[in-house]
């Protein structure tokens, strides 16, 4: 095995990376591995899977040519001394464990490289070990194209093995997230939007693993892992400050508009895309000796009352800013609907 290593290790640079012996060939073709915006989207996020996050926030946004895009996770984390080596060719801490997907092999190291290279710039803004990363990156539309439909969210099908899948819509920033979303489903969150729309999802959804009465006693918000900085900011030029250091860009206004709940929290990716999926079209068929005693709602109907009831929820979430966390609950009991509304926890 020592033998073997060796022969794949070109140096070992400690904390767990080690930089491969990587052909001339395959450096230059990792250069072209990413031909648009969309490509360097699908990177990042594998990059976040295979460090373990269970959690992952795209924060995108784009001011004339340029695209800033920022991802966020709760993944194991970059040491510091290894932010700026993460990416240059072949460097990876997954010596043992390449990833075969859908879009190929993750792992050789050369991911970051290749998104650096396409990039006008890339950095890590924010990591420790156990604490999550949040790594932001700039692109040039004049350079590193991109889809011209960046709003459309894709219509949900099943591919001929019955799987979900994305079946129509632009190949964009969302639909990319969507496919990851579904192809990893049950194993990590995505979250997509604008950087105030991640800073308030982020602040509704993360679970704290340090007690408010501990917070008293943390001087630097930055010893706190990545995503629960935002959660822990106490106002908005606390929060403020805390997105800078995180990549994530916006205005005081906006900072304030976050604090006091006026941008609303996202669902996950899959969520989303799952609430929207068409009801099946033949509903089971009823045994009426069975149920002549009692209700009984078909599942088609039961989920198609849930989603009228969550849309017409919206009358209470405008006036007390309040949201869902999911679907509306429906049971049928004896002489009874109950319908149960699970809410976000409160700031």
């Amino acid at each position: 095995m020592g033998g073997e290593r060796s022969l794949r290790v070109e140096e070992n640079l400690g904390e767990g990376y080690v930089r491969l012996r990587v052909a001339e060939a395959e450096r230059r073709q990792a250069k072209h591995d990413i031909r648009c915006v969309e490509d360097m989207v699908i990177e990042l996020l594998r990059n976040s899977r295979d460090a373990g996050a269970k959690r992952i926030y795209l924060a995108t946004s784009r001011e004339g040519d340029l695209r800033t895009t920022t991802i966020l996770d709760d993944g194991s984390g970059i040491p510091e001394d290894m932010q700026e080596h993460i990416f240059e060719a072949r460097v990876t801490s997954k010596l043992e464990s390449v990833h075969v997907d859908r879009w190929g092999v993750h792992g050789r190291g050369m991911a970051l490289y290749s998104v650096k290279e396409n990039a006008e710039s890339a950095r890590v803004a924010s990591s420790a070990p156990g604490k999550g990363a949040s790594i932001t990156v700039v692109t040039d539309a004049t350079k590193l194209t991109e889809r011209a439909d960046q709003s459309t969210w894709p219509a949900l099908g099943e591919d001929e093995d019955g799987r979900r899948t994305c079946a129509r819509g632009p190949h964009n920033i969302v639909r990319t997230c969507c496919e990851f979303a579904l192809e990893e489903y049950g194993s990590c969150e995505v979250y997509v939007g604008s950087p105030a729309e991640i800073a308030a999802t982020a602040r509704a959804r993360v679970t704290p693993s340090v007690d408010g009465s501990d917070l008293l006693f943390i001087d630097d918000l930055t010893a706190l892992p990545v995503l629960e900085r935002l959660r822990a900011a106490a106002d908005a030029r606390e929060l403020l400050s805390v997105c800078k250091g995180l990549g994530l860009e916006m205005s005081e206004r906006t900072a304030h508009r976050v604090v006091s709940g006026q941008i609303r929290p996202l669902r996950s990716v899959a969520s989303r895309m799952l609430r929207k999926a068409d009801a099946p079209t033949g509903p089971k068929l009823v045994d009426l000796y069975r149920d002549r005693r009692g209700l009984k709602l078909s599942k088609p109907d039961a989920e198609e009352f849930s989603r009228v009831l969550a849309k017409d929820f919206s009358f209470i979430e405008d006036r007390y800013y309040v949201s869902l966390v999911n679907n509306p609950k429906v049971r049928v009991g004896k002489g009874r609907i109950t319908v149960t509304f699970d809410l976000e926890e409160a700031d």
